[in-house]
């Protein structure tokens, strides 16, 4: 358990630098066009190899021909509807106000439930409602202030990313089922959203031409750290413990140390101001949500496993 939970932390401080050097990049100048689109173009070859090493290409290639609509429209869903107006996000608010608020998705991914043919967990409502509420917490300092559409330009591309990402990844996980693993899987998300990728990025060269070489390095990092690093970590964690549902929730609410990290990385790194009194108090109340949510799923999933 002590093994899982670090991973755990091991990976939330790398999920972290996702929000950091993206909003890095914005203060040096970079586009999050290119922000955005740079991630997974430099995510697919790395995947790829990963795929190639461990599995081939063949059984994650036969599963996507199959239903290859399907996999096109919630890939592109799941990772450019959720990417793009998070990183949109970034370019307007400091890295932590961004990275909290996302937690946002724990709120969508409870309420989208009946779309998967099944019933909302109640007892997960509560612990959203914190989490939500602490998203507004955090929101209330931009309500005031010389710009009074920074909490639109905000919290309006996380709803969107918040929503598209348990979207795409549930309808996904859906289709698949068990035929194949879970990295095939991301994999396959990544090549079949490649389309969306490419458009965005011919968009970005049109307009403001090729990015810097700063950003393309610190893009580089994000693809490597985020979605490289920080997914297999979790995923390490999360499979050490999957028999065990009390474990598998205080490994999920590790989750809520990319708050953590980030607010520290955005203060000492990028001279983010720090969050006010009210921002303080949303920060606490959205990880005491996740912790809580957390812990009611395991208690929903042994009460389930015990009444059948």
């Amino acid at each position: 358990m002590k093994k899982a939970f670090l991973l755990g932390i091991a990976g939330s401080f790398f999920f972290a630098f996702t929000f950091i050097l993206n909003r890095s990049m914005n203060l040096s100048g970079g586009n999050w066009v290119w922000s955005a689109s740079l991630r997974y173009l430099f995510a697919f070859p790395i995947m790829a190899l990963v795929i190639h090493q461990k599995y081939g290409f063949q059984n994650i290639h036969t599963e996507i021909r199959k239903h290859w609509k399907q996999w096109m429209l919630w890939s592109t869903i799941g990772f450019g509807l959720f990417y793009t107006p998070l990183t949109f996000a970034g370019d307007n608010g400091e890295s932590w106000l961004i990275a909290a608020s996302w937690q946002v998705t724990i709120v969508m991914g409870i309420i989208t439930a009946p779309l998967f043919g099944k019933k909302i967990p109640y007892s997960n409502l509560f612990a959203a409602g914190i989490i939500l509420a602490g998203v507004l917490l955090l929101q209330l300092q931009n309500v005031s202030g010389a710009s009074k559409n920074k909490l639109t330009v905000i919290l309006l591309p996380i709803l969107v990313a918040a929503t598209a990402y348990p979207l795409g990844n549930r309808k996904m996980m859906e289709l698949c089922k068990d035929s194949i693993t879970t990295i095939e899987r991301v994999y396959g998300m990544v090549l079949c959203s490649l389309p969306f990728w490419c458009l965005l990025s011919l968009f970005g060269f049109i307009n403001m031409g090729f990015p810097a070489n700063s950003q393309l390095l610190q893009s580089f990092l994000v693809a490597l750290f985020s979605g490289i690093l920080a997914t297999l970590l979790f995923f390490k964690a999360t499979d050490n413990v999957k028999h065990n549902q009390k474990q598998l929730a205080v490994v999920e609410s590790t989750q809520a140390g990319e708050v953590l990290f980030t607010l520290l990385g955005g203060i000492l790194l990028l001279g983010d101001p720090l969050p006010d009194l009210m921002g303080f108090a949303g920060i606490l109340l959205i990880i005491i949500g996740m912790i809580l949510n957390s812990m009611l799923s395991s208690l929903y999933i042994s009460t389930n496993k015990k009444s059948g």
